[in-house]
């Protein structure tokens, strides 16, 4: 009987699927448009496919996964901030729209991205990882920033999270 051939592809599908809450959690930060969303996921996926060879299965894998996924979805956001710099005259901003009857726990949420998505891409990606809990020393190693860095950045993230809340809030 001869032994099954090692099938990568399988493995790379049931990682991906068993972590695909990171590639959510990173792509609504960084997207606000469900077709952007869309490409944005399948970008990732892409990346993460081109760069599994090279995945250590001596790390965990949803810390390479937030790796990459927060390196493509900032690497798009440059791209596309430096296109939209270039063919739209007016800020977004201004055309948006909010539900009222919305429900309140949903309404927090969206006001929580909403004020995320203000942040420069690099707090961004350090406030998405506070919020799924990941340990310092892990943050510290997707980053590629000293805990103690990490530490201080978190602190002052939300004090800035708190005084925007605050501020929606009011209005």
């Amino acid at each position: 009987m001869q032994a099954k051939p090692y099938d990568q592809s399988a493995e790379f599908i049931e990682l991906l699927n068993s972590n695909k809450g990171i590639l959510y959690k990173v792509v609504r930060s960084y997207c606000f448009v469900e077709e952007e969303q869309k490409d944005l996921i399948q970008e990732i996926s892409l990346q993460a496919w081109r760069s599994f060879p090279n995945y250590n299965p001596n790390y965990k894998f949803s810390t390479w996964l937030y790796r990459v996924a927060l390196n493509v979805a900032i690497s798009t956001l440059r791209k596309e901030s430096k296109r939209k710099e270039i063919n739209s005259p007016f800020e977004e901003r201004l055309i948006e729209f909010k539900i009222s009857d919305e429900d309140p726990i949903e309404e927090n949420v969206s006001q929580l991205y909403s004020a995320i998505a203000e942040l420069r891409p690099f707090d961004r990606a350090l406030i998405l990882l506070y919020l799924d809990e990941k340990p310092y020393r892990e943050m510290a190693d997707i980053i590629g920033i000293s805990e103690s860095n990490v530490a201080t950045k978190l602190s002052r993230l939300k004090q800035v999270l708190k005084e925007k809340y605050l501020i929606l809030n009011q209005k």
